[in-house]
């Protein structure tokens, strides 16, 4: 482990890692990742740093955590969730992509979908759950990729708190990055539980965006195309 990352100097990991962020003039935003800037090692004193900021807010709560059973390691529990499970998209690389050249020169329409996609909503950290459809229209220089990838981009992207019309651009923008086709769509139909959990409660709405690239953006006749193969498939 790094000296920069010797826990007893008496300065939190977390503000650490926030001037690394800062010295490089990146954001840090909470739909942003910032793995680039955790040190080997780090990510398990950072999840010690929450778990004991965790501890303050379940005391604040007026939680007995030392007799309670049933929270006395909550504080744990939540940061290993946090870090290593719903916002992994931020503190973990992107997944590895294998490209492959399009030896076949196909230049189709080709949909993927649905795929689940899980995330949490960054007013209010309530479950994001729903479903988004891909369509990719390749040309020869694309680069093609499994269609396991799509859900593993899809996955890193949405594990962060996300507002569901950022996520579904930054998304755009990674495979359109990755794979280079002449057109690209997507569409996220999600339930927000910050409605159905709290709030007004309702229970049967949904949200559903889209982000229509290249051809599919001036192609009415594409477009449709794709809506009308997505629409009533789950």
């Amino acid at each position: 482990m790094s000296e920069d990352s010797n826990a007893g100097d008496g300065v939190p990991l977390s503000v650490k890692i926030r001037e690394r962020v800062k010295a490089a003039r990146q954001r840090f935003h909470a739909n942003d990742n910032i793995a680039e800037f955790i040190q080997p090692g780090e990510l398990e004193l950072l999840l010690d740093e929450v778990e004991g900021k965790m501890k303050g807010v379940l005391d604040s709560l007026v939680i007995d955590t030392e007799n309670d059973h049933n929270t006395n390691d909550t504080a744990r529990r939540v940061a290993k969730m946090y870090l290593n499970e719903v916002f992994a998209g931020r503190y973990k690389a992107a997944p590895p992509i294998t490209e492959f050249p399009n030896a076949e020169h196909l230049n189709e329409l080709m949909i993927v979908g649905p795929i689940t996609v899980r995330s949490a909503c960054s007013h209010h950290f309530c479950p994001i759950i729903g479903k988004l459809w891909v369509g990719v229209l390749p040309n020869e220089h694309t680069n093609v990729i499994g269609l396991s990838k799509y859900a593993r981009l899809a996955e890193w992207i949405m594990s962060r708190p996300q507002i569901q019309e950022e996520a579904v651009v930054q998304l755009a923008d990674l495979i359109i990055e990755k794979t280079r086709p002449d057109g690209l769509a997507l569409v996220i139909e999600a339930e927000h539980f910050c409605m159905a959990w709290r709030g007004v409660k309702e229970l049967d709405s949904r949200m559903i965006n889209s982000v229509m690239r290249g051809v599919f953006l001036k192609d009415p006749n594409l477009r449709r195309e794709f809506l009308s193969l997505i629409r009533g498939r789950d």
